[in-house]
């Protein structure tokens, strides 16, 4: 008999569902628009996703969509397991992001949530006094009335499995509406739901302090109502401290912790038999965004205050870890 992975550590599952519905977002290709990436109308295009997606992840004619079992047949002890840094920013610079490890998503065209926003690759985000800052901030660009930016480590930091921990102050407000998240590279299995999203945290300021932890898949996402996640989670002060957001992926589940604390498990055979793509599409490569967004069908779902302007999110760091049994594992 195969077995799944075995852990040696408790954790825990929730079904519950996301808040209202949401449509979710994709990453652009380049620091181009997403408008003008998906202007193409002779690229292939998908069923099931929030808007056009950019150029960029049409491009799956002839790629497998494999139906055989995943996340299955991976033995390992979690508690023995050890990790070694693999990519980091400390922010211990000043001046723009580090451009070896950080690029934009930038655009306005509401990201296919009706977000406000116009997401700038110049002038949103800034490296002071050893802490990334996002801002968010009343001014015109785009035919919008409100920037800010969208890091990706896209094509500069992209990762199979491994420890993700960013320390972060969010901003508060309604109508704000920032994420730390996770989106495929390469998008083998197909545009979005199909290929995965991993959010590792998302905050919306008309609930303050309730911390959301999810994953989205083809078989399981808000817009067909199986969406899996923590249904979200109270953590005093989120907007005046600094707090540890975090995951731990491995080959068959994923742990969802803030400030060390598991908050959330995702684990596909608690919920189906025989997993396949549509449940585990994460044995692919993933990149980090970290955005505030504004509004939009989640984040402005009661409304919009203008006076709260501007706003900041708040990185202390990013680091990422990797352990090398779970690499050799999945080598061998």
């Amino acid at each position: 008999m195969i077995l799944t992975g075995i852990l040696l550590s408790a954790g825990f599952a929730c079904d519950a569902e996301p808040p209202g519905g949401r449509d979710k977002m994709t990453d652009a290709a380049s620091d181009e628009t997403a408008d003008e990436a998906a202007d193409d109308g002779n690229k292939p295009q998908y069923p099931a996703r929030p808007r056009d997606l950019p150029e960029w992840t049409h491009d799956y004619d002839g790629l497998p969509k494999p139906m055989e079992g995943k996340a299955m047949g991976f033995i390992y002890d979690r508690d023995t397991l050890t990790y070694e840094l693999v990519w980091s920013d400390e922010f211990d610079y000043e001046g723009l992001p580090d451009p070896v490890k950080w690029g934009y998503d930038t655009g306005g065209h509401g990201w296919g949530n009706n977000e406000l926003q116009y997401y700038t690759n110049d002038g949103n985000a800034r490296v002071e006094g050893g802490r990334l800052i996002i801002e968010g901030r009343a001014e015109e660009m785009g035919g919008r009335e409100y920037t800010s930016a969208r890091l990706v480590t896209r094509n500069k930091g992209d990762w199979l499995y491994g420890k993700i921990e960013v320390s972060a102050k969010i901003p508060s407000g309604l109508g704000t509406w920032p994420a730390i998240w996770m989106l495929p590279t390469d998008w083998v299995y197909g545009g979005w739901p199909d290929s995965g999203e991993i959010d590792i945290m998302e905050h919306v300021g008309f609930d303050q302090n309730n911390i959301h932890a999810s994953v989205h898949t083809k078989a399981f996402h808000h817009s067909i109502n199986t969406h899996k996640s923590n249904g979200g989670v109270r953590i005093s002060g989120v907007s005046d401290e600094f707090k540890v957001y975090s995951i731990e992926w491995l080959p068959d589940r994923i742990f969802f912790f803030i400030d060390g604390e598991q908050v959330y498990e995702y684990d596909p055979s608690r919920y189906v038999t025989e997993v396949n793509y549509t449940h585990w599409p994460y044995d692919k490569r993933f990149h980090l965004l970290i955005n505030i967004a504004l509004g939009g069908n989640w984040g402005g779902a009661r409304g919009f205050d203008n006076d709260m302007l501007p706003v900041t999110m708040e990185v202390e760091y990013v680091r990422v870890y990797q352990s090398p049994e779970i690499n050799a594992l999945i080598n061998n």
